[in-house]
């Protein structure tokens, strides 16, 4: 088979400046079920102590919907004892902490509201102290950084600031990320041939970087975006065979002398390497600063350490549209179907009739794991 490697070619969008301890091997991840029990499992009861050493509080020790969650003097009462369960569940007086009116906006405050099973009210608690809500995959912030009491708590891009830094109970839970909706039986059924590089156990340790990847919305969404990943992965890898890119002739080209930090590497550096095959320097210094890694100056750690490799991939997926109009995470929880994870990742060059088998590699990958995960397909599986 005739493998098209791909030059990624997208630029920086904004700030990538996403934290470094966010992205590290070791987050704790607080549950990601997709059914909520009656009361939370696995759980631990006490205070979540953050700025100025004030607690998360329930404004008036009040249990109605729509109650602010607010920075208070710690006090012991009823209003600061959150149980941080398994479940993805952060609960005070019998109910959840809720983002307002599902918004995954810079700025949607904080309250208190009937335990629903939305993933406005899924938390992960990592190693690096931040509270992160799954569905915005943002951090639970201060507003204003102001330590005064009354203070509403919001979400907020993480930036590692002392503002989004929390000290919760801990569940006594399995530090490593689980609930991935892939079994490393139906990984090894995927990817019969596979390169031993590409280790299950590195894609497992490499979730934690992007805990809203397979693990937001219906089990049927998780499992239709970890096929539509995992599936892409295959048609840039040759099925997770190859780990760099097999044309030596194009490795000089990847150097985009342009940019300020130059190509310190070397002029052949950076190659496409790991399963989305990163390439060029600007690409390299991007994924780096996102997940804490220097890739600029030591591009070769993407194919010598498999969680590595796979942090650059779920960067990818999760965080740049390439040259489509939306992230893959986004096309595949927002159920704007397979069709738009091409288009972000290669449209440029297969999309729109440019390359229709190009296309159908990716989608007959995709149907033949969606099969193994034992779900459907959903629409629009062609761009």
């Amino acid at each position: 088979m005739r493998i098209h490697w791909r030059r990624v070619v997208t630029r920086r969008r904004g700030s990538l400046t996403r934290r470094a301890a966010y992205a590290a091997v070791g987050s704790l991840v607080v549950g990601l079920l997709s059914v909520l029990p009656a009361s939370p499992a696995a759980a631990a009861t006490g205070q979540i102590s953050g700025l100025a050493g004030k607690c998360v509080d329930v404004a008036g020790a009040s249990s109605a919907n729509g109650t602010p969650v607010q920075l208070y003097d710690c006090n012991g009462t009823g209003a600061q004892q959150w149980n941080v369960g398994s479940d993805g569940t952060i609960r005070a007086l019998g109910k959840c902490l809720d983002v307002t009116g599902n918004s995954t906006a810079d700025g949607a405050v904080l309250q208190l509201w009937d335990c629903t099973g939305g993933a406005n009210q899924r938390w992960v608690v990592t190693a690096a102290r931040d509270i992160v809500s799954i569905a915005a995959d943002k951090c639970v912030d201060v507003t204003g950084n102001n330590s005064a009491n009354g203070t509403r708590l919001q979400i907020w891009t993480c930036t590692g600031a002392a503002n989004q830094k929390w000290s919760a109970p801990a569940t006594g839970g399995d530090p490593s990320p689980g609930g991935f909706v892939v079994s490393e039986a139906q990984f090894n059924q995927m990817f019969p041939n596979r390169n031993s590089f590409y280790t299950y156990s590195g894609l497992t340790a490499a979730l934690g970087a992007y805990p809203a990847f397979a693990k937001t919305g219906s089990d049927t969404v998780r499992r239709q975006e970890a096929a539509a990943f995992l599936a892409n992965v295959n048609h840039e890898t040759g099925g997770l065979v190859h780990v760099v890119e097999q044309n030596t002739a194009n490795y000089p080209h990847y150097c985009d002398w342009g940019q300020p930090y130059g190509c310190p590497a070397g002029q052949a550096a950076y190659y496409g390497r790991g399963p989305i095959q990163l390439s060029w320097n600007f690409n390299y210094k991007a994924a780096g600063d996102a997940l804490g890694i220097d890739l600029l100056n030591n591009p070769w750690l993407v194919q010598n350490d498999s969680a590595v490799a796979w942090k650059t991939a779920l960067w990818y997926w999760n965080t740049q549209t390439g040259p489509g109009t939306m992230t893959p995470h986004n096309a595949m929880v927002n159920q704007r179907g397979f069709g738009e994870t091409i288009r972000s990742i290669n449209g440029s060059l297969e999309c729109d009739g440019r390359n229709p088998a190009q296309v159908q590699s990716r989608v007959d990958a995709y149907q033949r794991f969606i099969s193994i995960l034992g779900t459907t397909p959903g629409a629009n599986l062609y761009c």
